[in-house]
């Protein structure tokens, strides 16, 4: 007896497994979304622009490890209209739904009945054996086969994925040999938190892997790998190489990789493009006019700082003294009160008021700052200083190099991981004293304080003369 050839048997199409959950929205729907990501936008305002829940958003950041699929990303060119959309598709659906020739559809969508004829046979839905079509399944067959799958490396060749492992996650030993476990730590899929310790591993980064390949098998080319294939590995999911727990043996421990634009556009309510360090006049970069300062905090334990100022002509320091206030760490904080730690906005303030009282007005000319909350008060600082503030752009501390460099400087007194609340406001005079008297060799071997003195004395003598 001959048997009775299906419908599905024209799809031309091997058996596939269902389609289960039909996917949320589709490339051209989630153009959109990393779109806005790449703009710097949140998940959530990401998600808004796409026109999906907050939860959708944060998913389809999560499963791309925090960056777009290379079909997506702002480099890849935008859609050209060649293929159909799930739109059209619906169109299709419902067309067939009524009754329609291929014919009228093609007309309709403006498409040629090849089109729509290859369409109707290819993604039609085959489960029951005959061809019928829906929108969300044809939509889920055009995308599997538009995908071009390549198996990772690391899945591939076992030698170079236990070398990446072992030097990433390998465990600590001692010059014996002896195992040093470390403490035990719960990987939760997150960075943020409270402090906890952390995994101890070799901790190689992806960088030094990928060249220490070289070294190391210098005439096997199988053992090569980027370092952007091995954060892929961690971050991606479904790339099934590495596990996304080993994320935790990065040096930043990050769970989820952070879009560049994301972190530039990581400013302060109260930085207004009009103070930026863009904005500020061209004649402080060449040094040759006193009396512009750049600034910044040094930070201890206990939430102690101390301020410091540096004049960017003749690299003279000043120090802040910013102690903290009685109660700190002893009373739980007033949510609208100052901050006890001393280094709050107003604490800064005043003591920047405090030193430029101190110098001749011709000395008072501006400010550079990095955007820490600290100086949200400059608006009231320029009035009662005189100080024009500016600000940097995030992350950029190159643009405050000379303050960078005398910060390193003084980390020599007080080093990292120290109380600097124990200092008094005596022992820092005494410290920016003795920074002041040594020579530098970009003032040709004068110290800053000689620099300094020289240029009061000269203003001071031009001053006079002008009067007289």
């Amino acid at each position: 007896m001959k048997m009775k050839k299906l419908k599905s048997d024209r799809s031309l199409r091997a058996k596939l497994r269902s389609p289960g959950r039909p996917p949320v929205l589709h490339r051209a729907e989630r153009w959109p979304f990393w779109k806005a990501i790449g703009q710097g936008r949140s998940s959530e305002d990401a998600a808004a622009i796409a026109g999906v829940s907050p939860a959708v958003g944060n998913r389809w950041f999560r499963q791309c490890g925090g960056m777009p699929p290379s079909n997506l990303a702002p480099s890849a060119p935008e859609p050209t209209g060649r293929y159909l959309v799930f739109a059209e598709r619906e169109q299709i659906a419902l067309a067939r739904a009524r009754g329609e020739g291929v014919r009228e559809i093609a007309r309709q969508l403006g498409r040629s009945p090849s089109t729509i004829s290859r369409e109707l046979r290819r993604n039609a839905a085959t489960r029951g054996g005959g061809l019928e079509y829906r929108a969300h399944t044809a939509q889920w067959h055009a995308d599997r086969a538009a995908m071009r799958p390549k198996p990772a490396k690391l899945l591939t060749n076992p030698a170079l994925r236990e070398y990446v492992q072992d030097r990433l996650a390998g465990n600590i030993v001692t010059p014996g040999g002896k195992l040093i476990a470390g403490p035990q730590v719960e990987w939760k899929g997150r960075r943020h938190g409270p402090r906890q310790a952390r995994r101890w591993s070799q901790a190689w980064s992806p960088e030094q892997i990928a060249n220490r390949l070289f070294m190391d098998f210098p005439e096997d080319t199988s053992m090569r790998i980027s370092h952007e294939a091995i954060y892929q590995a961690l971050y991606v999911q479904g790339r099934g190489a590495l596990r996304r727990e080993l994320t935790s043996c990065l040096r930043t421990g990050r769970a989820l990789r952070v879009p560049r634009e994301r972190v530039r556009n990581r400013g302060k309510s109260f930085v207004t493009p009009e103070i930026l360090i863009s904005e500020r006049p061209a004649s402080v970069e060449d040094r040759a006019v006193p009396g512009h300062w750049e600034g910044d905090l040094i930070l201890g334990l206990a939430s102690s700082a101390i301020g410091t100022l540096v004049e960017r002509s003749t690299r003279f320091t000043m120090l802040l003294h910013l102690p903290p206030h009685p109660g700190h760490r002893q009373q739980p904080r007033d949510k609208h009160g100052p901050a006890l730690a001393g280094h709050g906005a107003e604490a800064v303030r005043d003591g920047i008021m405090k030193a430029m009282a101190s110098l001749p007005e011709q000395f008072r000319k501006s400010l550079t700052w990095d955007q820490g909350a600290e100086m949200s008060q400059h608006a009231k600082l320029s009035i009662d200083t005189g100080l024009e503030v500016y600000f940097c752009d995030p992350q950029s501390p190159w643009q405050r190099g000379t303050n960078e460099n005398t910060n390193g400087l003084l980390r020599q007194y007080f080093p990292k991981g120290t109380d600097l609340s124990a200092h008094r406001a005596s022992e820092l005079n005494a410290v920016a004293l003795a920074l002041n008297t040594r020579p530098r060799k970009t003032l040709g071997w004068r110290t800053p304080a000689e620099a300094f003195n020289e240029l009061i004395r000269s203003g001071e003598q031009s001053s006079v003369a002008t009067t007289s």
